[in-house]
Protein backbone atom coordinates (compact mmCIF):
# COMPACT_ATOMS: atom_id res chain seq x y z
CA UNK A 1 0.00 0.00 0.00
CA UNK A 2 1.40 3.32 -0.54
CA UNK A 3 0.87 6.33 1.60
CA UNK A 4 -0.25 9.80 0.10
CA UNK A 5 2.74 12.09 -0.71
CA UNK A 6 2.57 15.46 1.04
CA UNK A 7 3.50 18.17 -1.36
CA UNK A 8 7.04 19.01 0.32
CA UNK A 9 7.18 15.19 -0.08
CA UNK A 10 7.23 15.55 -3.52
CA UNK A 11 10.95 17.45 -4.15
CA UNK A 12 12.55 14.40 -3.00
CA UNK A 13 10.50 11.77 -4.23
CA UNK A 14 11.31 9.25 -6.69
CA UNK A 15 8.41 8.38 -8.27
CA UNK A 16 7.96 5.47 -10.48
CA UNK A 17 4.50 4.16 -11.90
CA UNK A 18 3.89 0.70 -11.22
CA UNK A 19 1.09 -1.54 -12.46
CA UNK A 20 -0.53 -3.29 -9.75
CA UNK A 21 -1.91 -6.66 -11.24
CA UNK A 22 -4.47 -8.70 -9.78
CA UNK A 23 -4.96 -12.54 -10.25
CA UNK A 24 -7.60 -14.94 -9.19
CA UNK A 25 -9.08 -18.67 -8.84
CA UNK A 26 -12.60 -19.37 -7.70
CA UNK A 27 -12.39 -22.93 -8.85
CA UNK A 28 -10.62 -25.56 -7.04
CA UNK A 29 -8.35 -26.93 -9.38
CA UNK A 30 -10.18 -30.68 -10.34
CA UNK A 31 -7.86 -33.07 -10.51
CA UNK A 32 -4.87 -32.56 -9.00
CA UNK A 33 -1.43 -34.73 -9.42
CA UNK A 34 0.57 -35.11 -5.88
CA UNK A 35 3.29 -32.56 -5.57
CA UNK A 36 6.26 -33.56 -6.92
CA UNK A 37 8.90 -34.10 -5.29
CA UNK A 38 12.31 -32.38 -4.72
CA UNK A 39 15.17 -34.33 -3.25
CA UNK A 40 16.84 -30.72 -2.41
CA UNK A 41 13.57 -29.58 -0.16
CA UNK A 42 14.38 -30.41 3.52
CA UNK A 43 10.36 -29.44 4.19
CA UNK A 44 7.86 -27.07 4.29
CA UNK A 45 7.26 -25.66 8.29
CA UNK A 46 4.78 -23.39 9.00
CA UNK A 47 5.73 -20.90 11.42
CA UNK A 48 3.25 -20.99 13.43
CA UNK A 49 3.72 -17.59 14.24
CA UNK A 50 7.19 -16.50 13.63
CA UNK A 51 9.20 -14.65 15.66
CA UNK A 52 9.14 -10.80 14.54
CA UNK A 53 12.24 -10.53 14.10
CA UNK A 54 12.54 -14.15 11.59
CA UNK A 55 9.44 -12.56 9.47
CA UNK A 56 11.66 -9.81 8.54
CA UNK A 57 14.18 -11.71 8.06
CA UNK A 58 12.35 -13.69 5.39
CA UNK A 59 9.73 -10.21 4.39
CA UNK A 60 13.22 -8.05 3.82
CA UNK A 61 15.42 -11.03 2.36
CA UNK A 62 12.86 -12.42 -0.15
CA UNK A 63 11.43 -8.79 -1.13
CA UNK A 64 14.99 -7.09 -1.59
CA UNK A 65 15.03 -7.60 -5.17
CA UNK A 66 11.47 -6.48 -5.97
CA UNK A 67 11.69 -3.54 -3.81
CA UNK A 68 8.71 -4.55 -1.02
CA UNK A 69 8.66 -2.26 2.07
CA UNK A 70 5.11 -2.09 3.56
CA UNK A 71 6.04 -4.52 5.92
CA UNK A 72 9.54 -2.56 6.79
CA UNK A 73 6.95 0.28 7.69
CA UNK A 74 5.02 -1.36 10.04
CA UNK A 75 6.20 -1.14 13.81
CA UNK A 76 6.85 -4.71 15.19
CA UNK A 77 3.61 -3.99 16.93
CA UNK A 78 1.70 -4.00 14.07
CA UNK A 79 3.55 -6.67 12.30
CA UNK A 80 3.31 -8.96 15.37
CA UNK A 81 -0.61 -8.08 15.35
CA UNK A 82 -1.19 -9.24 11.49
CA UNK A 83 1.35 -12.49 12.04
CA UNK A 84 -0.16 -13.95 15.20
CA UNK A 85 -3.52 -13.53 13.62
CA UNK A 86 -4.63 -17.55 13.56
CA UNK A 87 -5.95 -17.16 10.12
CA UNK A 88 -2.68 -15.61 8.92
CA UNK A 89 -0.48 -18.74 7.84
CA UNK A 90 3.34 -18.04 6.95
CA UNK A 91 4.64 -21.24 5.21
CA UNK A 92 8.75 -21.73 5.29
CA UNK A 93 10.32 -23.40 2.67
CA UNK A 94 13.87 -25.23 3.38
CA UNK A 95 16.37 -26.61 1.10
CA UNK A 96 19.16 -28.78 3.05
CA UNK A 97 18.10 -27.00 6.26
CA UNK A 98 18.62 -23.25 5.12
CA UNK A 99 15.48 -21.28 4.50
CA UNK A 100 14.67 -20.70 0.37
CA UNK A 101 11.50 -18.66 0.43
CA UNK A 102 8.07 -18.54 1.93
CA UNK A 103 4.33 -17.77 1.01
CA UNK A 104 1.82 -16.07 3.43
CA UNK A 105 -1.82 -17.11 3.49
CA UNK A 106 -4.48 -14.51 4.88
CA UNK A 107 -7.62 -16.11 5.61
CA UNK A 108 -8.94 -13.18 7.62
CA UNK A 109 -12.04 -12.05 4.77
CA UNK A 110 -14.30 -15.44 5.07
CA UNK A 111 -14.30 -16.88 1.74
CA UNK A 112 -11.12 -15.30 0.99
CA UNK A 113 -7.83 -16.43 0.83
CA UNK A 114 -4.99 -14.20 0.09
CA UNK A 115 -1.67 -15.10 -1.34
CA UNK A 116 -0.34 -11.99 1.25
CA UNK A 117 3.65 -13.05 0.03
CA UNK A 118 5.68 -15.35 -2.24
CA UNK A 119 9.08 -15.71 -2.75
CA UNK A 120 12.33 -17.24 -2.95
CA UNK A 121 15.70 -16.16 -1.61
CA UNK A 122 17.50 -14.63 -4.03
CA UNK A 123 19.87 -17.84 -4.28
CA UNK A 124 17.10 -20.08 -4.70
CA UNK A 125 15.62 -17.91 -7.92
CA UNK A 126 15.74 -19.94 -11.39
CA UNK A 127 15.69 -23.80 -9.85
CA UNK A 128 11.93 -24.32 -10.44
CA UNK A 129 11.07 -24.16 -6.71
CA UNK A 130 9.12 -21.15 -7.02
CA UNK A 131 6.84 -22.72 -8.99
CA UNK A 132 6.97 -25.74 -6.83
CA UNK A 133 5.93 -23.10 -3.37
CA UNK A 134 3.22 -21.82 -5.62
CA UNK A 135 1.71 -24.90 -5.91
CA UNK A 136 2.09 -25.88 -2.43
CA UNK A 137 0.53 -22.78 -1.40
CA UNK A 138 -2.34 -22.66 -3.27
CA UNK A 139 -2.85 -26.59 -2.36
CA UNK A 140 -2.87 -24.91 0.83
CA UNK A 141 -5.22 -22.03 0.30
CA UNK A 142 -8.11 -24.26 -0.64
CA UNK A 143 -10.11 -26.08 2.01
CA UNK A 144 -13.99 -26.18 3.18
CA UNK A 145 -15.54 -22.76 2.55
CA UNK A 146 -13.25 -21.37 0.67
CA UNK A 147 -14.90 -19.23 -2.57
CA UNK A 148 -11.70 -17.84 -3.93
CA UNK A 149 -7.98 -17.51 -3.46
CA UNK A 150 -5.64 -14.46 -4.95
CA UNK A 151 -2.95 -12.65 -5.00
CA UNK A 152 -1.87 -9.40 -6.95
CA UNK A 153 1.91 -8.40 -8.35
CA UNK A 154 3.38 -5.78 -9.82
CA UNK A 155 5.85 -4.45 -12.33
CA UNK A 156 8.39 -4.33 -9.61
CA UNK A 157 7.89 -7.95 -9.18
CA UNK A 158 10.04 -11.09 -11.19
CA UNK A 159 9.41 -10.79 -15.02
CA UNK A 160 7.96 -14.54 -14.88
CA UNK A 161 5.28 -13.45 -12.06
CA UNK A 162 2.62 -13.27 -14.55
CA UNK A 163 3.09 -16.11 -16.15
CA UNK A 164 3.53 -18.40 -13.63
CA UNK A 165 0.90 -17.75 -11.73
CA UNK A 166 -1.41 -17.66 -14.92
CA UNK A 167 0.13 -21.80 -15.61
CA UNK A 168 -0.77 -22.09 -12.05
CA UNK A 169 -4.70 -21.48 -13.06
CA UNK A 170 -5.28 -17.79 -11.63
CA UNK A 171 -6.82 -15.20 -13.97
CA UNK A 172 -6.64 -11.23 -14.44
CA UNK A 173 -9.73 -9.90 -13.07
CA UNK A 174 -8.00 -6.20 -12.41
CA UNK A 175 -5.00 -4.27 -13.20
CA UNK A 176 -4.62 -0.37 -11.37
CA UNK A 177 -1.47 1.75 -11.48
CA UNK A 178 -0.04 3.26 -9.15
CA UNK A 179 2.98 5.76 -8.08
CA UNK A 180 5.87 4.07 -5.66
CA UNK A 181 8.32 6.52 -4.24
CA UNK A 182 11.51 4.06 -4.54
CA UNK A 183 13.04 6.59 -2.03
CA UNK A 184 10.86 4.49 0.59
CA UNK A 185 11.19 0.97 -1.40
CA UNK A 186 14.74 0.64 -0.91
CA UNK A 187 15.27 2.16 2.58
CA UNK A 188 16.16 -0.87 4.65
Amino acid sequence: MSRTLDFEDLSEAELVEVTVTFLESRERPRAVAPLASRSDVSGVIRADPPSVSFYRFLYDTVGAPWHWYERRELSDAALLAIIEDPKVEVYVVYVRGTPAGYVELDRRVEGDVEVAYFGLMPEFIGRGLGTWLLDFGLRKAWRQGVRRVWLHTCTLDHPSAISMYQRAGLVVYDRKVKMVDMRRARRV
